[in-house]
């Protein structure tokens, strides 16, 4: 638990030192986590592309054609209600799960350990999310941007990667602006033992990352 506790931005800003592909003046700035209050991280939020180095997830981010978040309150001011509902390969299901937001950071501790913190961004109607998963002796870090529209412009998609390129993170993987959105009418499964299950599946990370390198060689 104490591993988990030291979890902070200062994890996040230390990636400053370890090279110099960006300036460290426009990484600090673009890396440094925002306040967001409960009323402005409610509401329905459309995922745009992501970076992540969970083993996978490059392969997963191409099949994956639209996701969605309903962020909504709950009766106790500081546990938000989510739910997640996705597109992968044709077929749409939902997961429903509540968080901790507190100090404009999102925490799940229980199966695994879960932090999200928002990083600045200069579209009025998007949220980039730095978030940091630990299950068992492993830690992921992945970096998502949501907006209200389907489609944002390149502007602020250039201002997305260059924040993965500070983190030192892959390339994001932008979700084609052209899809159909799911139905919100699909019952929702329990969430946290779904993506426990996901973190856990430790005999397909080799397996994904030969998945991943294959869908970066001949995809693109």
């Amino acid at each position: 638990m104490l591993r988990m506790k030291c979890v902070s931005v200062a994890v996040l800003l230390s990636l400053l030192s370890l090279g110099d592909s960006a300036p460290l003046s426009s990484c600090e700035s673009l890396l440094k986590p925002i306040t967001i209050s409960n009323e402005n991280i409610m509401g329905k939020w459309l995922y745009v592309g992501g970076s992540s180095d969970l083993p996978g997830s490059r392969s997963l981010g191409r099949l994956l054609s639209s996701v969605w978040l309903d962020i909504t309150a709950t009766s106790q001011s500081n546990i938000l209600n989510i739910i997640q509902t996705q597109r992968i390969y044709g077929k749409c299901s939902s997961l429903v799960f509540n968080v901790t937001f507190e100090n404009s950071t999102m925490v799940i501790e229980q199966a695994f350990y879960l932090r999200e913190v928002y990083l600045p961004t200069d579209c009025s109607d998007c949220l980039v999310v730095y978030e940091e998963v630990i299950s068992g002796r492993d830690t992921f870090t992945s970096l998502m941007l949501f907006s209200k529209r389907q489609s944002v412009s390149s502007d602020f998609v250039e201002m997305f990667k260059a924040q993965a390129e500070c983190l030192r993170m892959p390339s994001p993987i932008m979700i084609d602006t052209d899809y159909e959105i799911c139905p919100d009418n699909i019952a929702p499964s329990e969430g946290i033992s779904a993506l426990n299950s996901l973190l856990e599946a430790k005999m397909g990370h080799r397996v994904a990352k030969l998945l991943d390198a294959f869908f970066d060689a001949f995809v693109n």
